[in-house]
């Protein structure tokens, strides 16, 4: 069958999610049992392909013969919103390569492991000040606003250059930007706010010996002010939003599962497994990576013909229990390490091993921290990002 004769069984885009707010829509779930090549319908009324098996998936996103370019005729958008966000102002990661690759090996060095690893300490201290602040006189909290959204704020803006007395302004934006049922205007308007605020910072670096991101992309001779800050905004939206959701999803899934938690505490050589499980179960990015294919590619028994578009549903993928066994349980001592929650291939996450250390700092911190740890409010009153590309929680009301 192929996209052209799939006039029936068409599954919607988005789905709502099951009774276990942790969980993919049972809809996909039944998808990659009985079709992990399915076809779906989009907002304007066109269709595309939803891969959900994680060997299909991990194929796909390195096959070259898949593009990431939203120019693309096909590329497949959830929304006029998204279409604006991806194609009104490209960055390199809705690019192919070489351009795409040129853009990442200049921000590379900025986040591989060695580099991250120097930046543990620093990054610690802000956890640990950032608890004592919330706790500071107090037995309850938001954890989102208080600890969660504040932690990888502050480390990206470190990194980049950006004073974080500002993060109001950009938290905004970006919440605009990331915003599932934003308008294209909405989106248009926020981008450009966003983009505005980092050039004019690019530019006063400019003259300056300043070595944190945006100063040394604006020395460069080879970028100019709106390339710099069209990456300036990625990686500043990037940078925190999705730290901030999987540590605060995180703690509200240790929260329902005791057990886990306790395994955590007693043993904290646990937390970097742990991590890896918890990016597994969740998988914040819950609405596919798309993608758009340039030639005919068969896909577990499928053709998949040269300009329909694919989403690659990496939060099924990782429920594959032909991947990981008993997917759908979440154990901390699970080896979890071939999950798909920062993609695969040439554009997978460059900001990894940077979120990778927050996490695992964060859930420390916070484990050790607060040994009586628990929700301020019913578990049925938390309200869940269904409205947003990244999922998560808006507010985890705490105490302790």
């Amino acid at each position: 069958m192929t996209l052209a004769d799939s006039s029936t069984e068409v599954l919607a885009v988005p789905a709502e999610r099951g009774a276990c707010p942790f969980d993919p829509p049972p809809a996909y779930d039944r998808a990659r049992e009985h079709d992990p090549v399915a076809p779906v319908r989009l907002f304007d009324g066109t269709t595309a392909w939803m891969l959900t098996r994680h060997q299909d998936v991990r194929a796909v996103l390195q096959d070259r013969r898949f593009s990431a370019d939203a120019t693309k005729a096909g590329f497949p958008f959830l929304s006029p919103g998204r279409r604006e966000l991806a194609t009104g102002s490209p960055t390199f990661i809705r690019m192919d390569d070489p351009e795409h690759a040129r853009l990442r090996r200049m921000l590379t060095s900025d986040f591989i492991i060695k580099r991250v690893e120097e930046m543990r300490p620093q990054v610690r201290a802000i956890a640990v000040e950032l608890l004592d602040a919330m706790t500071r006189g107090r037995d309850h909290a938001d954890l989102v606003t208080e600890f969660a959204l504040p932690l990888p704020s502050l480390v990206i803006c470190l990194l980049l250059g950006v004073p974080y007395e500002d993060h109001a302004y950009f938290q905004k934006c970006s919440s605009t930007l990331l915003n599932a049922n934003s308008s294209a205007d909405q989106v248009h308007q926020a981008r450009e706010d966003l983009n505005a605020y980092i050039k004019q910072l690019a530019e006063s670096k400019r003259a300056g010996g300043d070595e944190d991101i945006i100063g040394r992309l604006m020395r460069r001779e080879d970028l100019s002010p709106d390339e710099v800050a069209t990456m300036g905004t990625l990686l500043l939206v990037a940078g925190h939003e999705t730290t901030a959701n999987m540590t605060s999803l995180s703690i509200l899934t240790l929260l329902r599962d005791p057990e886990q938690m306790a395994r955590l505490r007693e043993d904290n050589s646990l937390i970097r497994g742990a991590v890896e499980e918890l990016l597994r179960y969740l998988s914040i990015v819950h609405t596919g990576l798309p993608r758009v294919a340039t030639e005919d590619v068969e896909v577990n028994g499928r053709t998949i013909r040269a300009g329909d578009g694919v989403l690659l549903m990496i939060n099924t993928a990782n429920r594959d229990s032909e991947a990981f066994p008993g997917a759908d349980a979440l154990d901390v001592g699970r080896d979890a390490r071939r999950h798909l929650a920062f993609g695969f291939g040439v554009h997978q996450c460059l900001g990894q091993p940077l979120a990778r250390a927050e996490l695992q700092i964060a859930l420390d911190v916070l484990l050790n921290g607060l040994p009586n740890l628990r929700l301020a409010v019913p578990f049925e009153q938390i309200p869940f990002r269904h409205d947003m590309l990244i999922y998560g929680v808006h507010r985890l009301p705490i105490a302790w």
